[in-house]
């Protein structure tokens, strides 16, 4: 129980500060801290990051800080793409899961520190071509921008159905990129993305488990979205008395040294299975060895 609440804190704490990247640390915390089975914390972690992403969007969508055009147009194929990558989980082992998490660690990790990289040597047009080559990006047509949107919005869907992240890291930027979006407005149309998605992988998920004999544990997705949404205010309040850009790198190096662990924990996994596969080869077609007989190790 301690664990569970250090954990659900931690999460929503990283969500409250940086307003992204805390929905990437569940699925580690569940799987390799609570020791839940693999499949069931990446179906965990998606009930859990939809459910305070859905919390989080209320004042927004009370607000009217929602751009619902980008939600349909992001959304629906996320949605799409949700419901096809958990269902091609239900092929891939946990293990494999747990390597492109890992893999999309690092992607989150190197977006963080290049953003902030940008931030420090300076974004700005340095003369007036650039200026004039940045206003034209900038006007790109409405139409081509949606298209991109939607594109965008399929593939981080594949993501979130396949290894269980909300995807903020790349949402955030798609709406206030793509979509032209001003940050609180891409804040909100995000956290209703995020929570589109997410539930709908977490309901696809609970057919692969069932198939596969294995279950969420609904105690600790409840624990999890309350302390989860206690730790996202503690965090919003602490928030502006911390250098974010300080936070943002640190975080990203964090993200670096727990993707190396997953890769640790993970790549030792997938040789022995690779080895045992090859033993069993080996001795199925070995013709001096009579069936019912193994191998002396």
């Amino acid at each position: 129980m301690v664990y569970l609440a250090i954990g659900a804190i931690i999460i929503g704490m990283t969500l409250g500060l940086l307003g992204s990247g805390g929905s990437i640390m569940t699925v580690p915390i569940l799987h390799y801290l609570l020791g839940h089975e693999d499949k069931s914390a990446i179906a965990e972690s998606l009930a859990i990051v939809g459910s305070i992403a859905l919390i989080g969007a209320i004042p927004f969508v009370q607000k009217r800080l929602v751009d619902w055009r980008s939600v349909i147009f992001f959304g629906i194929p996320g949605m799409s793409g949700t419901f096809l990558g958990a269902s091609l989980a239900k092929y891939i082992s946990g293990t494999y899961q747990l390597i492109l998490f890992a893999v999309v660690m690092l992607l989150a990790a190197w977006m963080m520190l290049r953003s902030e990289r940008k931030k420090v040597t300076g974004d700005r047009p340095g003369n007036l071509q650039e200026a004039t080559g940045v206003a034209n990006q900038l006007r790109t047509t409405k139409h081509q921008a949606l298209w991109m949107i939607s594109i965008e919005g399929l593939i981080v869907g594949m993501i979130t159905g396949l290894v269980g992240v909300g995807g903020g890291f790349l949402i955030m930027p798609a709406m206030v990129i793509l979509g032209r979006l001003p940050m609180r407005m891409a804040i909100g149309t995000s956290l209703v993305i995020i929570a589109l998605q997410s539930l709908t992988g977490f309901a696809k998920y609970l057919e692969v488990l069932n198939s596969a004999s294995l279950y969420v544990d609904w105690v600790t997705i409840i624990a999890f979205i309350v302390i989860g949404v206690v730790g996202t205010l503690i965090g919003s309040t602490i928030g502006g008395r911390i250098n974010q850009r300080v936070l943002k790198r640190a975080f990203g190096v964090f993200l670096i040294l727990m993707s190396i662990f997953v890769f640790a924990k993970e790549i030792p996994n997938i040789a022995a299975k690779t080895g045992k596969s090859t033993a069993a080869s080996n001795q199925q077609s070995s013709p001096l060895i009579p069936s019912g007989f193994s191998r002396l190790e």
